[in-house]
C-alpha cells in the first residue's frame, strides 16, 4: 500500500473507533493533516471545539498563532503534517485521561511510522511527555525543556525531538509568543541539519 492509502485507511479506523467514550460526543474526530512527505511532525495534545466541528487540527486561536510561527520560519501548514495524541475532543477541553492516550496513540503511532519525520514537535505537556516516554527520553517539566533539541536513533534513522509550549498558552499570556518564536528557531536550525 501507499503512503497515501496507509492514512485513509488509519483516517478510516478513527472514524469507525469505539475504543473509550469520546466518540460518543465528538462531532468529527481530528486525524491530522499536512504533507505526508514531510521531515517535521507536529503533535499537539487533542482537538478544541473548533477543530471537532470542522475535523482539523489547530484551527481556532491556537491554530491561527501556529500559522504565525511557522511563517517565522518560512514555513506554511502544508510544508509539515500536524497531529494530536487523541483523535476526539474531551468534553469541555478537558485535559486527557490516561486511558484515552493509551487507547488512542496507536492511530498517532501509525502515522509516525508512515510519515517517518526526521523532526517530531511535540505542542505542550501531554504530548511531550507522551513522546518522550515513546522514545526512551527522560522527561522533565515542560518549562525547562522547551526549545532545546534531542537527538535519538530510530528504525527509521537519526530523530530530533524539539519539545514546546503549546501555542494556546500565547492566547492567555501573551508574552509566551516570544518565547515560542524564540523556540521555533531551533526548529529552523534543526531542518538546517536534515
Amino acid at each position: 500500500m501507499s503512503k497515501e492509502d496507509d492514512m485513509k485507511h488509519i483516517s478510516s479506523l478513527v472514524e469507525n473507533c469505539r475504543k473509550c467514550s469520546l466518540w460518543k460526543t465528538r462531532k468529527k474526530p481530528v486525524v491530522g493533516e499536512g504533507s505526508i512527505d514531510t521531515d517535521i511532525l507536529f503533535v499537539g495534545e487533542a482537538p478544541g471545539y473548533n477543530e471537532d466541528l470542522q475535523g482539523r487540527p489547530f484551527v481556532g486561536k491556537a491554530g491561527k498563532i501556529l500559522d504565525e510561527l511557522l511563517e517565522s520560519i518560512g514555513l506554511k501548514r502544508n510544508d509539515v503534517y500536524v497531529a494530536n495524541l487523541l483523535k476526539c475532543r474531551p468534553s469541555d477541553n478537558r485535559n486527557p485521561l490516561k486511558t484515552e492516550i493509551d487507547v488512542c496513540t496507536e492511530y498517532l503511532e501509525k502515522q509516525i511510522e508512515i510519515i517517518q519525520p526526521k523532526i517530531i514537535v511535540p505542542l505542550g505537556n501531554f504530548a511531550s511527555s507522551y513522546i518522550f516516554e515513546k522514545f526512551g527520553l527522560k522527561y522533565d517539566k515542560i518549562s525547562n525543556i522547551h526549545g532545546k533539541i534531542f537527538q535519538i536513533n530510530t528504525v527509521f534513522g537519526r530523530l530530533k525531538i524539539i519539545p514546546l509550549y503549546h501555542p494556546a498558552v500565547a492566547t492567555y499570556n501573551p508574552e509566551t509568543k516570544n518565547i515560542l518564536l524564540e523556540d521555533f528557531k531551533a526548529i529552523k536550525n534543526a531542518i538546517e541539519e536534515v
